[in-house]
């Protein structure tokens, strides 16, 4: 069992437009196109395949075309009796819970990698996944193991068999993880809010610490259309007498943070008001273009410490994660300051800036919203040497595509829309280019798939251009298998 009650001490356990109109009719619209391609090529009835067919039956939210966001959709009661069935795991578990809008990968990904540097066994739930639905399980950076999913897993379908009403394959995952992180005996566990905050199906845990990144507007028809009532979805994961720790210069999100503090009875820390937060760009030899900050507090003090993941927008992130750590020193961690330092400068984060090819120079990022996609710009712009970017743009019908496809003009130098194969929520590509010819004019390609607008890029950039490939995880994950050996795709 996981420790709970005692001190921890390092362990040595192990706009909408139309939906793409080539996706398969015969698949249910809440159902994940990609698993049900997967098992369907498996020739083995192996447990993980097993574990997939069972998933590929749930109604799968991330994927969905149409969601009511309600109590009944996102049933939290339904979690707890699932996880009820299985011995609540989740009370067996310490945790840091972060929502956001913009961040929470990269704030999860430097949490966990700080901890780990100072000895502790570190599970991260996040999603959602590339490559394989293993990548949203991980302890100390490695994936759960394909057996291990599975075993886990099934412990989940027979608890579920017991429950009135059919689970989601984001409850179903989420319940397994937490069974796994028990069952491996991890000193602690980040969990990422997969969709708001205030009903997702990891609200169901009492956390140590809560952390909010950057609100911004996403899933604006299921939070709301304002930044106020969104950050009051994402303040639902306050919980009485834990420490919630944000950072937001907008007054409007703010105000929504302290109000809801204030309501649930949690301790507010906000980042450059309660925690001494500062941060500068620069340009070293050593290191090139990158971030710097400092952060104070009664128990830390860090100067000019270089932020590890490029961009000035990481900045506030690796803030918040300092300052996460740092309230987790109440707690009984043990975490010196060399040790985050030494942490924090091995964080690596796969679809973020991720360069997956040299020749051509191609760089992943899994910007999905219009805040990301402008960061993704500006970030490129500061940190990748080149002469023209060729973009390869997908997304999801339901986003603001109009703000997402405005951001990315400003960098992109030629675009090729296209749509992820296993996504029903993506949208058309010729969709996309007549919104895009008519809000600048400018001209543009179409393909079918990411097999051909790599073909296309690849004979439209020069030897010293960039291909960009962004605008959703879903096409990210398919362009990153075409560049892994046969033997790592799953």
């Amino acid at each position: 069992m996981a420790r709970n009650t005692t001190s921890p001490t390092p362990s040595t356990s192990k706009s909408t437009i139309k939906q793409g109109t080539s996706a398969k009719k015969s698949t249910p619209p809440l159902v994940d196109a990609g698993l049900t391609a997967a098992v369907e090529s498996s020739k083995m009835r192996t447990p993980f395949s097993k574990a997939l067919t069972y998933l590929s039956g749930r109604t799968d939210i991330e994927r969905s075309r149409a969601v009511h966001y309600d109590e009944k959709t996102f049933q939290l009661d339904r979690m707890i009796a699932l996880l009820g069935y299985l011995g609540k795991p989740h009370e067996q578990l310490r945790t840091v819970h972060v929502a956001g809008t913009v961040g929470k990968g990269s704030t999860v990904a430097m949490i966990a990698q700080m901890l780990e540097a100072c000895g502790y066994t570190v599970g991260r739930y996040t999603s959602p996944h590339m490559e394989s639905v293993c990548e949203r399980i991980q302890i100390n950076g490695k994936d759960i193991s394909e057996n291990d999913f599975a075993t886990a897993m099934a412990k989940v379908q027979k608890a579920a068999g017991k429950l009135d009403h059919k689970i989601t394959f984001f409850e179903a995952i989420t319940a397994a993880a937490f069974c796994h992180f028990v069952e491996e005996a991890v000193d602690i566990v980040i969990v990422e809010v997969g969709l708001g905050g205030r009903l997702d199906s990891t609200n169901v845990i009492t956390p140590l610490v809560s952390v909010i990144t950057t609100i911004d507007f996403d899933h604006t028809a299921l939070l709301g259309t304002t930044l106020g009532a969104i950050a009051r979805e994402k303040a639902g994961i306050f919980k009485a007498g834990v420490p919630a720790i944000v950072f937001d210069p907008v007054p409007e999100v703010l105000k929504v943070f302290t109000a809801e503090a204030e309501r649930i009875g949690a301790p507010l820390r906000v980042l450059n008001k309660d925690v001494e937060f500062s941060s500068r760009f620069c340009v070293t030899p050593e290191l090139g273009p990158h971030t710097r900050i400092c952060l104070y507090s009664i128990t830390t003090r860090l100067e000019h410490l270089p932020v590890p993941l490029p961009g000035e927008h990481q900045a506030t992130n690796c803030g918040l994660a300092l300052a996460a750590v740092d309230a987790l020193k109440s707690c009984g961690y043990n975490c010196p300051d060399e040790r985050i330092t030494h942490g924090l400068a091995a964080v690596k984060l796969s679809g973020r800036m991720e360069i997956i090819s040299e020749r051509p120079k191609i760089l992943v990022d899994g910007a999905h919203n219009p805040a990301s996609v402008a960061a993704l710009m500006k970030c490129v712009g500061s940190h990748v040497p080149y002469d023209s970017m060729v973009c390869i743009f997908g997304c999801c019908a339901d986003k603001d595509v109009g703000a997402m496809l405005d951001a990315m003009s400003i960098g992109a130098d030629k675009v090729i829309f296209t749509r992820s194969v296993t996504n029903p929520r993506a949208a058309d590509p010729v969709d996309l280019q007549r919104m895009y010819s008519e809000r600048n004019g400018k001209m543009s390609q179409v393909s079918r798939n990411i097999k051909e607008a790599l073909e296309i890029a690849g004979r439209a950039a020069g030897r010293e251009d960039l291909i960009c490939i962004t605008g959703s995880f879903y096409v990210v994950g398919e362009a990153k298998k075409r560049f892994l050996p046969a033997t790592q795709i799953r």
